[in-house]
């Protein structure tokens, strides 16, 4: 009988390890990339997108966050004055700090305003953010501040774009 009993056992144990195989696990349901790829038709989404583009250093993934119309701005300190530029040039200089650093977080912190500009198809956020930039060669750079988005879409159903990024940050 105990010969039986062990028997069963194993048999059961080999029946229930075939049913598992740890290379080829079940399918889980919804999106597998939930929580990586944001909705980009939700502020939140967006800013989802835009740390991951930064974190993983993907241009591909940030030129698609940008209205073709961008405009950066922040405030020269040295003369006192605003500086801009546009698309192509944010774009390259993106393309720079990401080739030029092994490492990149942004944690987005508290929105201090958000307003609707116009009805559901422009917002204007402003957000604070900690920012750490580790370089090739294995220096940091630490800032923090704000940022002041201009966020402008379609319609409700379209992807939101970033069409002014105005750097309220004091470095």
């Amino acid at each position: 009988m105990k010969r039986f009993s062990y028997l069963v056992c194993v048999l059961v144990s080999l029946w229930g390890l075939s049913a598992c195989n740890p290379f080829s696990p079940a399918l889980e349901e919804g999106n597998p990339f939930g929580d990586l790829l944001g909705d980009p038709t939700t502020v939140e989404g967006f800013f989802t997108n835009f740390r991951n583009a930064y974190e993983l250093r993907d241009l591909s993934l940030y030129e698609t966050l940008l209205d073709s119309s961008f405009v950066f701005v922040w405030h020269d300190f040295d003369n006192q004055i605003d500086r801009e530029w546009g698309f192509a040039q944010d774009l390259e200089t993106t393309r720079r700090l990401f080739q030029n650093s092994s490492l990149i977080r942004l944690q987005w912190n508290q929105i201090i305003a958000q307003d609707e500009l116009i009805a559901y198809t422009q917002m204007r956020v402003v957000r604070s953010f900690n920012l750490t930039v580790t370089l090739e060669q294995g220096d940091v750079f630490r800032t923090d501040g704000n940022v002041n988005f201009t966020l402008n879409r379609a319609d409700t159903l379209t992807a939101w774009r970033l069409k002014r990024w105005r750097d309220e940050s004091e470095l």
